[in-house]
């Protein structure tokens, strides 16, 4: 005998469509990635990611397109998803490049920590310092170049300092002020290798006096805070050898390769390996940032763009 079915009423239709979200349950990693695409350096990371994966696609769109027109299966060698998908990457670097507009507020109160803890090491605490230094030269640089080159503020401005000077105007050219940030930016990843061999060696000291003093084995907790500190400095490592090649390349005027493609390739390599790093760290917010649990914090990352 079937039941009755209950009467379509204006309070059910509204729970069966309103309310349909009551049939999916919480999702953790939903939680997770709200929480860290609702900080700046992760949806920066997320954005990077898409940036240097459109980078490597449009050349083979086009390329396909070019093979297709001679081969008869198109009108014209011209890719309109490629056009589209160029346009979209310009807009991401353009963005990224605005949004970098606050970085040099996470610089400052990194700096003002750095003095206020103590540091592991005393080369370390110089490495950090360098690095800082460098941080706040690379973005006021980073600004006017986008300032200036976007024609938002003129390229020649008075001289503040005509009175006993010569020049009584500066000229600020976009290319150079480009060049100079990154040249910045290359000397904090160069100094990052540095604080890397430092941080290496200290991991080294401990896993040894955790192995020494544990006659026993380690336990399951030490050797899951081992493998979450290397797999952090692994992750660096590899986020590092993506930018130096990137850094240099934007810090010569005729540049590192000719071939744009590399730059593709260098930056979706820092850029998966960074949003890995970021995703693994917000997850733990215990476990140790970028291999340094106890070694101070390191500068928000940075990340400079030439629009195509």
């Amino acid at each position: 005998m079937s039941r009755p079915s209950k009467p379509l009423t204006v309070a059910r239709l509204n729970d069966a469509i309103l309310g349909c979200f009551g049939c999916f349950q919480p999702s953790a990693t939903l939680d997770h990635l709200v929480h860290f695409l609702g900080t700046w350096g992760g949806s920066d990371k997320l954005f990077m990611v898409i940036q240097y994966t459109i980078k490597l696609i449009v050349p083979f769109l086009r390329l396909r397109a070019r093979l297709q027109h001679r081969a008869g299966l198109r009108h014209e060698p011209i890719s309109r998803a490629a056009n589209a998908c160029a346009k979209f990457d310009n807009m991401l670097g353009d963005s990224r490049t605005l949004w970098r507009f606050v970085g040099l507020l996470p610089i400052l109160q990194w700096l003002i920590s750095l003095e206020r803890n103590q540091q592991p090491t005393r080369n370390i605490h110089v490495i950090e310092r360098l690095q800082g230094w460098a941080m706040l030269a690379y973005y006021p640089l980073e600004h006017l170049y986008y300032l200036s080159s976007h024609g938002i503020i003129p390229n020649t401005v008075k001289n503040p300092l005509r009175s006993i000077s010569q020049r009584k105007f500066i000229r600020l050219d976009p290319n150079t002020l480009g060049i100079w940030s990154c040249r910045c930016w290359a000397l904090y990843v160069i100094l990052q290798f540095f604080h890397l061999r430092e941080n290496r060696r200290l991991l080294r000291s401990r896993q040894k006096a955790l192995r020494k003093a544990k006659s026993t084995g380690l336990t399951p907790a030490e050797k899951e805070e081992l493998t979450q500190r290397w797999d952090a400095w692994w992750s660096e490592v590899v986020v590092n050898l993506g930018y130096l090649p990137l850094t240099i390349h934007w810090s010569l005027k005729k540049g590192l390769y000719k071939n744009e493609l590399w730059t593709a390739i260098f930056g979706l390599i820092a850029g998966v390996a960074s949003f890995r790093s970021g995703w693994r760290a917000t997850a733990l917010p215990s476990s140790p940032r970028s291999g340094k649990k106890d070694e101070g914090d390191s500068p928000p990352a940075t990340g400079y763009d030439v629009p195509s």
